[in-house]
């Protein structure tokens, strides 16, 4: 019964050990003692520290602040390209969102992702053709169908004075 131990329980790890300490203590004892917090020294030292600090207490918040706010207004731009009827609203809920310190936005993100299932039922469609793009869309038709009229009316004049000569 009884059987010789495994070759892996045979190996002696902690005689590695006692090898490594003494290296280790010997290394330690021979790094440099001295050390030095900054490669600077002097004006330089203080030049650089006086702009980290600018960075730090004026800089960095402008930024941060200027990242929020384009991140909640996010919603509100994808409803206005989705042209979904509820953009005001949704536009509301982000200047909420603002005021509240961001716990609104991930509602009004989704809002501006959902389908408006009532309003299909409603009105027939899902989408807002008074908001975004399309009242400027039926401007530009007019437009055109305006200058056609024109130039038909002018090719009218040409023909018949043409005539007359």
């Amino acid at each position: 019964m009884n059987a010789a131990p495994s070759p892996i329980l045979a190996a002696r790890p902690r005689s590695r050990c006692v090898a490594v300490l003494p290296l280790t203590l010997l290394g330690a004892t021979l790094l440099p003692q001295s050390a030095h917090a900054s490669l600077f020294h002097g004006e330089t030292l203080d030049t650089i520290a006086s702009a980290i600090s600018w960075v730090a207490i004026v800089i960095a918040p402008i930024i941060g602040i200027a990242i929020f706010w384009l991140v909640h207004i996010l919603p509100e731009k994808i409803a206005e390209k989705k042209k979904h009827p509820q953009t005001k609203a949704i536009q509301c809920l982000c200047l909420l969102s603002l005021c509240f310190g961001g716990l609104l936005w991930p509602l009004a993100w989704l809002w501006a992702y959902s389908k408006p299932v009532l309003h299909k039922l409603a009105y027939g469609t899902d989408v807002d053709e008074t908001v975004g793009h399309h009242s400027e869309a039926t401007e530009e038709k007019s437009d055109i169908e305006k200058l056609r009229a024109r130039i038909a009316e002018l090719e009218l004049q040409v023909t018949s004075n043409g005539g007359q000569s």
